[in-house]
């Protein structure tokens, strides 16, 4: 959800999903992970199969790990907390995938235009328990959360509503900020774990675009929002 002076004509959130869900789909079956005829549960195990096969994540390393702490020190701070409300989209296994990114972009859209409905479309439309609270999480710390909801709740000091979806393993979040309060900062060692699973999340997100990407270079395809790679190689 980003704009730019040369970006692509756009495509509804679910086509784009569908179209990369189907490039997925041919992999899974030229490499014999997934039968012709399949349920859509199926489809779903063979993608999780595909991807946890040719997506490489590797470990983020302590150097690595140590860069990333002396250039965001304003992220390690202890007490920092965030006031927070969600609608959670979930996904579990077997869902279909993109029909709910599709909901939760749709919703989030919405509230881009009216940030006041947040609470009655977090009534209506949550997973979560909190749902009937307005969608309200209270004060929340970095360690009180997984660490790729905290990679987005924690990134910078921006209060409102955060411009894009937040996915974690629970699925999709939309998420409005209401306020901060700051904290000290902590030493490498206390925090050096959670800023690996950060990293580790964030290598993820590149890999499996960059993969996709592949996919779309070797199809001829062109989907919106994920460029086809111009080579096989892709850095």
């Amino acid at each position: 959800m980003t704009d730019g002076e040369h970006a692509q004509p756009s495509m509804p959130a679910d086509a784009a999903l569908q179209a990369v869900r189907s490039l997925l789909r041919s992999r899974a079956i030229e490499q014999g992970l997934l039968p012709e005829q399949h349920s859509e549960a199926t489809l779903d195990a063979a993608i999780d199969a595909l991807l946890e096969r040719d997506v490489a994540t590797p470990e983020p390393t302590e150097e690595e790990c140590a860069r990333f702490y002396a250039t965001h020190l304003e992220q390690f701070s202890s007490g920092d907390l965030v006031y927070a409300r969600h609608i959670l989209f979930a996904v579990t296994p077997g869902a279909p995938l993109q029909a709910i990114r599709a909901k939760a972009e749709e919703t989030l859209l919405e509230l881009q235009r009216d940030r006041t409905r947040f609470a009655v479309l977090a009534s209506e439309r949550s997973n979560c328990p909190s749902g009937s609270n307005g969608g309200d999480l209270g004060q929340l710390t970095r360690d009180a959360v997984v660490p790729e909801f905290a990679a987005a709740i924690f990134a910078s000091s921006r209060t409102g509503l955060l411009p894009a979806l937040v996915r974690t393993r629970y699925g999709f979040h939309i998420v409005l900020i209401e306020r901060r309060v700051g904290g000290q900062i902590v030493p490498f060692e206390a925090v050096q774990e959670r800023i690996a699973g950060e990293l580790r999340y964030s290598v993820q997100e590149r890999a499996l675009r960059q993969y996709v990407q592949l996919l779309a270079h070797s199809a001829g395809v062109d989907i919106p929002g994920v460029e086809r790679a111009a080579s096989p190689l892709v850095q």
